[in-house]
């Protein structure tokens, strides 16, 4: 179910209206699709809270001018040293054709093999996803629960039910689990705790067995 988001339309201004914008607590945003692009603008709060409850990948809709948008989040530019979000990219979406994104990945549970000492590796955290929009997983979840040492899992593995495509090779390993460093083994010949190697302690006995 899409989640609402009001949005006003802007002209394109100069930087200083645009950081008006921001300061007034909103968001400059485009509103991509039908072959044309639409300076917007969307509340900050809003904006923040929809995310929330649609998901990186859900699907908005964008009232503006009294129509409304089915639109997915193309890009979203964050300020690098305040993390703040200052401009959005929505793109419009037609519910009757797929689309592709990328879908992040999570790993639950814990492997056995880590309990047994193994070092748990993911070498992927996002998957490319096609399908409808309505289909788009909001996360892949990966059952890592039986993983043993030795083990593991590919994208070919990924269960998807149908309801959508996973894109790319899928030899490609998501997460494995290693096995732990293999610790040096104790040889006969190593020193015991008088510095004495146990061969030479065992000659030193004879030895002073026989002068006596």
């Amino acid at each position: 179910m899409a989640v609402n988001l009001e949005a006003i339309a802007r002209t394109i201004d100069k930087q200083s209206t645009i950081r008006k914008i921001r300061e007034e607590g909103n968001i400059p945003a485009i509103l991509n699709g039908n072959h044309q692009s639409k300076p917007i603008l969307v509340n900050s709060i809003d904006f923040i809270k929809t995310i929330r409850e649609s998901g990186r990948n859900g699907i908005i809709n964008l009232k503006l001018d009294n129509e409304n948008h089915p639109v997915m989040l193309h890009e979203v530019q964050q300020d690098p040293i305040k993390s703040e979000i200052i401009h959005v990219d929505f793109k419009i979406v037609n519910m009757r054709s797929e689309v592709e994104v990328d879908v992040n990945v999570h790993l639950v549970g814990e492997a056995v093999g880590v309990k047994d000492g193994g070092v748990l590796q993911q070498s992927l955290h996002t998957l490319s996803v096609k399908a409808l929009p309505n289909n788009i997983p909001q996360s892949i979840d990966v059952d890592i629960s039986n993983m043993e040492v030795g083990q593991t899992i590919t994208v070919g593995d990924i269960n998807t039910g149908g309801s959508y495509e996973l894109v790319g090779d899928e030899s490609h390993v998501i997460a494995s689990v290693l096995a732990p460093r293999q610790e040096e083994e104790i040889d006969s010949g190593e020193e015991q705790e008088d510095g004495l190697p146990a061969s030479e302690e065992g000659r030193e006995g004879e030895e002073q067995a026989s002068e006596e």
